[in-house]
């Protein structure tokens, strides 16, 4: 039976922890910072994958693997990522152990490597060397590739999903022969991102730029989407990277135009990881456990036969199983991947009614389905749905023949309520503020977006992330053209920028 999990009001991170453990998602390896992600967890990020490798080949690309192990000298040769990732980074040094009397296994000294290899903490240098023989004529590009990945970077202080020494993603890295092409690239990427977060995870996102002091290190520029969690603090969900002819000229990729001219080929890359598993949770959960948004559910209707007789309980599962069968049957539509609900029939006798519902509540089930000697009697069922825990969210009475029809029409509208309610929750803790003193007050009390006018340079954006651990999270595309005065230095602004406490500054804080 799952443990008790600690309310958000009291302890938010705690409350977080304790459904990650409580829903059988991940917990802490014997690796420092590493996590193993259990396979409730992993079957979310399955689904993740399929959907999101779905819009990336609806959109023109293709999958392929390159290498873990990427040469020292290879980072060195972007010099903004050789200084963004430095401090991150896991560096192999030899190839081989022996055994020696006494001492047990040590490194053999004399396996050293000629140069050190770096553990991928991203694959911009070592997929731009092979592009280097992939390239040679305009005919050769656009190149539009992804892959599928574990990437490792050596974090101080970790958190289940939303920051681990080696986490899970996928990257993509693309050549184009135009400036304009890529930077359209990088904003349909964007458009994917967005679409798989507000319509898959039913997580409303902000879009835009990231500020020059927020960019990916070798980037020109970096678009983003950023989410808000229930604690008000904002969570950078997904990027996409401008990365000019930087890694082009840093790895000499050139291609003859059609005019016959050598040029450096124009880049992008963009990713989502695990970490979109930490938003999920962060963004829909309640005290009761975890709340699954229907289109990522690893497990859409729980059916919980019951029964005090042998006899009412061997009626009560086979006509579980066979409603599970019915509901698979008829299940397939786009709307869910093209995939058949997933239906599990509750076996559990030997437990109480009450803790079998509690442990699908726990584990984010959308839908449960009672099935008991009454309701058989009467060819029915009760049909209770996670998103309204308690009474409100149970009907009782749903005749068995409805079922199907009714659990697909109740996963899209609970798809819908889970986005509506986040989008609300968001919008009533977003505030303008047009003062350094009101943006000090409110980022401590009650939190949220801060709207506020910024002069545009890296040294005030420094200052007010130094004074108030709040950053810019996105000059978001729909801002209003309002001109105005920053609100530390008083100089003049275009618009305002959405700042707010956030994972990222929360996490990477070193001991």
């Amino acid at each position: 039976m799952a443990e008790a999990i600690t309310p958000r009001a009291k302890d938010y991170s705690q409350w977080y922890l304790d459904i990650v453990k409580n829903a059988g998602l991940a917990e802490n390896s014997d690796v420092r910072g590493c996590m193993v992600i259990k396979p409730h967890g992993y079957a979310i990020w399955e689904k993740m994958q399929r959907a999101l490798d779905r819009l990336f080949k609806d959109t023109g690309h293709v999958n392929a693997y390159f290498p873990l192990f990427i040469p020292k000298s290879f980072l060195a040769k972007e010099e903004q990522m050789a200084e963004g990732f430095a401090k991150e980074c896991a560096v192999v040094t030899h190839h081989r152990l022996k055994a020696v009397p006494g001492e047990g296994l040590i490194v053999d000294p004399e396996s050293k490597l000629e140069e050190p290899l770096i553990i991928r903490p991203t694959s911009e240098t070592i997929i731009w060397n092979t592009y280097r023989n992939w390239i040679q004529s305009y005919r050769d590009l656009p190149l539009l590739i992804n892959q599928w990945a574990n990437v490792v970077r050596w974090e101080m202080r970790t958190r289940l999903f939303l920051r681990t020494a080696e986490f899970l993603w996928q990257e993509g890295h693309t050549a184009h022969a135009t400036k304009q092409e890529a930077e359209d690239e990088a904003m349909k990427i964007l458009e994917v991102y967005r679409s798989f977060a507000e319509d898959w995870m039913a997580m409303p996102v902000l879009t835009g730029p990231k500020s020059e002091g927020q960019k990916f290190p070798g980037a020109d520029y970096t678009l983003c989407i950023e989410a808000m969690m229930q604690d008000r603090k904002a969570l950078q969900a997904g990027t996409s990277h401008f990365l000019g002819q930087n890694f082009a000229k840093a790895f000499d990729v050139k291609f003859q135009t059609q005019a016959g001219q050598l040029e450096h080929a124009w880049a992008t890359s963009w990713g989502v990881s695990t970490r979109l598993i930490g938003g999920l949770i962060m963004t829909h959960s309640d005290d009761g456990g975890l709340v699954c948004p229907p289109r990522l559910a690893p497990i859409h209707v729980a059916i919980v036969p019951l029964g005090k007789t042998d006899d009412e309980r061997n009626n009560a599962l086979q006509a579980a199983n066979q409603l599970k069968d019915t509901i698979v049957k008829s299940s397939r539509e786009e709307f869910f991947g093209y995939e058949p609900l997933v239906v599990e029939v509750d076996k559990r006798f030997n437990q109480s009614p009450g803790s079998r519902f509690i442990d699908w509540e726990v584990k984010g089930v959308p839908v449960r389905i009672e099935l008991g000697p009454r309701d058989l009697a009467q060819g029915t069922c009760v049909m209770a749905r996670r998103d309204q825990p308690g009474k409100e969210g149970k009907t009782v009475g749903i005749p068995l023949a409805n079922v199907p029809d009714h659990v697909i029409t109740l996963l899209k509208e609970m798809q819908k309520n889970l986005f509506d309610r986040a989008k609300k929750y968001r919008d009533a803790n977003s505030f303008e503020v047009n003062s350094y003193d009101e943006f000090k007050q409110k980022i401590e009390e009650p939190g949220g977006f801060l709207w506020a006018h910024w002069d545009g340079t890296r040294e005030t954006e420094e200052r007010i992330s130094a004074e108030t651990k709040a950053t810019i999270r996105c000059i978001p595309f729909n801002r209003a053209k309002e001109a105005g005065k920053c609100m530390v230095t008083g100089k003049p602004s275009a618009g305002r920028v959405v700042f707010a406490k956030s994972y990222e500054r929360l996490l990477a804080a070193r001991d």
